[in-house]
């Protein structure tokens, strides 16, 4: 996923919320790794359904819009004065203005939450559009600060889809930059083990188990001459694939997920792995755009 010829940004989505100052820290990290420069992007707009009173309060706001997004291209260049970092500020609801800037975009990065939304809420909207629909790969990181770790493990979980091939390479680049290794997981579950809706009667449950572990040995037969430095170890593992990639994350550094995989239901914008992780797991999640 190399975008350096043309210099493409990383680009960050910026609140001064906790998340979003986590997502600066990796987002700076991620330029400087990839040595592109980036892109501070904050989004504005007159918050309640009525129109506002006079032009002067639409002046106010951009305003403080305007302060909001220096003080995260000061902070990101506080953070590594080597980056080359830039403002975009765009009036706009958040989810509408990163998808349009990430078309220009080597990734993006946001936190899982912003500045709105209950205290409780784990994921926010924007979490949620933005990998849903972005043409780049994007990385949704929580506001907690990471535990330190001596060494960087990524994780990815495997389905055979066409995204999930692609999260397999994005997570070995990832783990090429950083001096890490990967750790290539897929879960799978018998249809017919267990009582209630999931269940689905008349099921040849290992020819069903053969064809998803034939699966994934096929992405990982991909050669992956780029990175011989990069150890892989794999997982076929007999657990529902959401929590075999929930529990597979735990202290990893990174999670890679493709944003669709098969079994996606009618009107799901992520398959259910992808919204369990963006919900439960606490490393940054990456999510893979099925490659055009």
């Amino acid at each position: 996923m190399s975008d350096q010829g043309n210099r493409r940004s990383i680009l960050v989505g910026y609140d001064e919320s906790p998340g979003s100052e986590q997502a600066l820290r990796w987002a700076v990290e991620e330029a400087r790794l990839r040595r592109l420069p980036m892109l501070v992007c904050h989004a504005w707009q007159w918050p309640y359904p009525l129109r506002p009173i006079s032009e002067q309060v639409l002046v106010h706001l951009e305003n403080i819009a305007t302060n909001v997004v220096h003080n995260g291209v000061d902070h990101a260049r506080g953070f590594d004065a080597r980056v080359e970092v830039r403002p975009l500020l765009a009036k706009g609801p958040v989810s509408a203005v990163l998808l349009d800037a990430a078309h220009e975009a080597a990734l993006v990065v946001l936190g899982s939450r912003g500045v709105g939304g209950f205290e409780d809420l784990r994921v926010g909207s924007a979490a949620v559009q933005v990998p849903a629909y972005s043409v780049r790969p994007v990385i949704v990181v929580r506001p907690e600060e990471p535990a330190g770790q001596s060494s960087v493990r990524v994780v990815v979980g495997i389905d055979g889809s066409p995204a999930s091939q692609a999260a397999f390479a994005f997570a070995l680049e990832e783990a090429a930059l950083r001096g890490g290794t990967v750790r290539a997981i897929c879960g799978w579950w018998d249809p017919g083990a267990l009582p209630g809706p999931d269940q689905l009667p008349f099921v040849d449950a290992a020819t069903m188990r053969a064809g998803a572990e034939a699966r994934f040995q096929q992405v990982m037969s991909v050669p992956t001459s780029q990175y011989p430095d990069v150890p892989v170890t794999t997982d076929f593992v007999d657990e529902r694939p959401p929590r075999a990639i929930v529990e597979a994350a735990k202290g990893a550094s990174l999670l890679v997920l493709g944003g669709h995989g098969p079994g996606v239901r009618s009107g799901a914008l992520l398959g259910v792995v992808t919204q369990a992780a963006l919900s439960e797991v606490h490393c940054p999640v990456a999510v893979i755009p099925f490659p055009n």
